[in-house]
């Protein structure tokens, strides 16, 4: 019931607008949000190079209204792809569709994603299209599946949510067309005719898909806080003879931060999410919906950090 609030919460404009300008919420947020702008988000990305994580940036916000919003979304994105390649930092970047405009004019939002990938391909740069609700599953795999990655192959992934019933039948076909994967539990709210509705079921199949792509031998993404599937995981990985070098785990920003370093400690490839930007209300509401528990360990947490620091 907490989940289902939570995420109804995060949609509603009226205390989005209260709390991004609420000094304790904001910084209760910063637990999960590194800044406001692009350079604080990549001294967050520096600091976890130095302990060998490599990281994502990504800006916040999604479901824009206007083309001049999708437009700054599209400055954005190079933006970021301008400093990753100007700091030579181990980052990459994750991009949402409707935050691009994939709602709007069909023609601008094809020009414009189309930008940001040319470009990211000029410079090397890997880019992740982040999956959203599941209305907007099938498009966003239609667009992957058959525009994007015949295009530009291995320069960019997609991201499968676990708890989707569908997700096992759209992994058996991205494994077949060679794509980068990146399995992630899922944070919307759904109903249980399209999502998983219980933690086990949800776990359940998280495994399942996460074994599916270990064995075929493509480097994915096993995005997870969860121990004990990681235990399971690791456990698989190493009955199958699967190389740490093989795989990647990764977890976001602010969270687990022990766990992320005790993989990494362990020889495996860990990567952050980084998040930024001044839309963090909706993605951290989504944060406290995946683990309610937080609500209590983030104002303990900042307590302990010195609230007036």
């Amino acid at each position: 019931m907490l989940r289902q609030t939570l995420i109804y919460l995060s949609k509603q404009q009226r205390l989005n607008d209260f709390v991004r300008t609420n000094w304790l919420a904001s910084r209760f947020a910063s637990r999960f949000v590194a800044g406001d702008t692009l350079d604080t988000a990549v001294a967050a990305v520096r600091a976890l190079n130095t302990t060998g994580i490599t990281a994502t940036l990504d800006l916040l916000g999604e479901s824009v209204r206007t083309q001049e919003e999708a437009r700054a979304a599209v400055e954005g994105a190079l933006s970021i792809l301008a400093k990753i390649a100007a700091e030579k930092a181990p980052a990459n970047m994750s991009i949402k569709l409707t935050q691009l405009g994939f709602d709007l004019d069909a023609a601008e939002f094809a020009a414009g994603i189309r930008r940001i990938l040319d470009r990211a391909k000029q410079l090397g740069i890997f880019v992740r299209v982040d999956m959203e609700g599941s209305a907007h599953t099938q498009r966003t795999l239609d667009l992957f599946e058959k525009d994007l990655h015949p295009a530009y192959g291995d320069g960019i992934g997609i991201v499968i949510q676990a708890y989707l019933r569908r997700s096992a039948a759209d992994i058996e076909r991205l494994m077949a067309a060679k794509a980068k994967v990146r399995l992630c539990k899922g944070a919307y709210l759904e109903p249980p005719t399209v999502a998983f509705p219980a933690k086990r079921e949800i776990a359940a199949s998280y495994v399942a898909l996460a074994q599916r792509l270990l064995a075929s031998g493509q480097y994915h993404g096993i995005a997870t806080h969860d121990p004990a599937i990681i235990a399971q995981v690791k456990a698989y990985a190493k009955e199958k003879g699967i190389a740490p070098a093989r795989f990647e785990f990764q977890m976001l920003y602010g969270i687990r931060r022990d766990l992320q370093q005790g993989l990494r400690a362990e020889g495996y490839n860990v990567r952050v999410y980084v998040p930024f930007g001044t839309h963090w209300y909706p993605y951290f509401m989504r944060r406290l919906a995946e683990s309610p528990s937080t609500l209590f360990f983030i104002p303990m947490s900042v307590l302990k950090e010195g609230i007036g620091r």
